[in-house]
Formats: structure tokens, C-alpha cells, sequence
């Protein structure tokens, strides 16, 4: 049992302290994270495709990659809530499908699923929740939808498309989600959303009055300087301080400098 659970996550939102989330897709991250930081959710989300696999998108991930990232990074983090995404084409074919995926997510390791969508995934998030799998929503900008939603784009601009975000956050809520992500909405939607539920909000891209935020790891560390969206404040020049270090290793083996004698093995006896 992790230590972060999904009481405490809500005795958070009750006490108006923050949550701090990021993804996750392996044991070397995962046990950085869990026993060197505080920070309360590991996600291994399908933005692995992007991040990972050096995808487009993340629709061609699928419940065979999050469920062996997912196993990876649970053997690792014993402290942090772990949740899994269930990936493009995973959850949207039946209820039956979606309950077979889910339980292969769980079995390797999660301790709750997330699925992109409103209002129409109530009956599925209802009949996930009820058999003890707890489910996130995600709504606002949803990645699974890019070529419907015309590209990443900031979603709930307009009044209309507030309105349906918070009738979608309350359709969620009521089926059972204990939380819920907002991606790349107005800070005041993200505002008005987080205030009428009574589940935390984890934001990305939605402002600073959600109950919490989620990054992805690879961006807070800038591993990929050509991707930066406004809304990821880099943390570590990563991609600089790790090619520097791998081309010092370039040059110490080119000019003999390593291994040293420290670095070398030596029989006992010599003839």
C-alpha cells in the first residue's frame, strides 16, 4: 500500500494543500522520485509515445506499453500514488473492453487509471468505480482527441465551451472519479471548475488555483529543448548538462584518460 492514497489526496484538497504530480515510465526515475522527493503522484501516461518512444502523438501507444512501464516503475516507487493511463482505442470500444484494460493496469501495478473524456465516459468510469478500480478524469485539451480538437489548442475559451467543460467535470465527478485533470484551459475555467467539485483538480496548463499540477518529467528536465509549450517552466538545462557529460566520456576515452587505474581490474598474480 502506497503511502500517498487516494484519502489523503482528498484530505489535501480539504486542507487547501497543494498536490504535486509528475510522469513516470521507469524504475531508475521512479526511485528518484519516490525516496528523494515529496512529490505525491507518479503518472505513467501515454505521453511515453511522445516522450519515450519519439512518437507525433500519443495514439499509437498501447496497453501492452503502459502496462510494462507501469510494472517498471511500481517495483521502484512504494511511497507515491501511481496512476496509469489507459491509451487511445483502450476504453472507447465497449465497457467490458475497458474493464479487461483497466484490470491489466492494475494487475501490473497501478493504483488507479485515467481516461480522457466527459460526460459520455460516465457509465464506464460508474462501472470501473464500483468494482474498486479507481478511475481520474482528464478533460479540457485531451491528446487521445488531437486531430478532432484541430491540434493542441487551449480548450473553454468561450462561454459555450466552459459551460460543457464544467457539465463534464460534474458528469465525472458524479460517476465516481475521485480527481480529475485539466489540461490547457483558461486559469479562470480552471478557477470556477475546482471550486464547484468537491474531488482535487490537478492542472497543467490551467493556472495556479487547481488543487494541484502535473508536468511531464522529460520537460521540467528540458531532455527535449526543441519542445517547450507555455505552460512548462524547465527545472534542469537536462539535455545540455547530460550531452556534456557524455562527450567528456568521448574525450577521456579518445585520449586514454579513462579507465583509470581506480576504474581497472588486476590479476593477483602475474607470470
Amino acid at each position: 500500500m502506497a503511502n500517498i492514497t487516494i484519502q489523503k489526496l482528498q484530505e489535501k484538497k480539504t486542507a487547501q494543500s497543494l498536490i504535486s504530480a509528475l510522469t513516470c515510465y521507469d524504475a531508475t526515475f521512479a526511485k528518484i522520485l519516490d525516496q528523494h522527493t515529496t512529490v505525491d503522484i507518479l503518472l505513467v501516461g501515454d505521453s511515453l509515445g511522445m516522450a519515450f518512444k519519439g512518437e507525433d502523438s500519443t495514439l499509437n501507444v498501447t496497453i501492452d506499453n503502459i502496462a510494462y512501464h507501469m510494472r517498471a516503475v511500481s517495483k521502484a516507487a512504494k511511497r507515491s500514488h501511481l496512476i496509469a493511463d489507459m491509451p487511445f482505442l483502450s476504453y472507447q470500444i465497449n465497457e467490458d473492453e475497458t474493464l479487461k484494460n483497466a484490470g491489466v493496469l492494475m494487475q501490473a501495478g497501478a493504483h488507479a487509471v485515467k481516461l480522457e473524456g466527459g460526460a459520455s465516459l460516465q457509465n464506464s468510469i460508474r462501472r470501473l468505480a464500483n468494482i474498486g478500480i479507481p478511475v481520474m478524469g482528464h478533460i479540457g485539451l485531451t491528446p487521445q482527441h488531437i486531430h478532432a480538437l484541430g491540434g493542441y489548442v487551449v480548450q473553454g475559451k468561450t462561454k459555450t465551451a466552459k459551460d460543457r467543460l464544467l457539465n463534464d467535470a460534474l458528469a465525472i465527478q458524479d460517476a465516481g472519479a475521485y480527481a480529475l485533470v485539466l489540461e490547457c484551459v483558461p486559469e479562470e475555467v480552471a478557477q470556477e471548475i475546482t471550486a464547484r467539485l468537491h474531488i482535487p483538480t490537478i492542472g497543467i496548463g490551467a493556472g495556479k488555483y487547481c488543487d494541484g499540477q502535473i508536468l511531464v518529467l522529460y520537460d521540467l528536465l528540458d531532455l527535449n529543448p526543441e519542445f517547450r509549450p507555455k505552460f512548462v517552466k524547465q527545472f534542469l538545462d537536462g539535455a545540455a548538462l547530460i550531452a556534456n557529460a557524455c562527450q567528456t566520456y568521448v574525450n577521456e576515452v579518445n585520449d586514454k584518460t579513462f579507465p583509470e587505474p581506480k576504474h581497472t581490474y588486476h590479476s593477483k598474480n602475474t607470470i
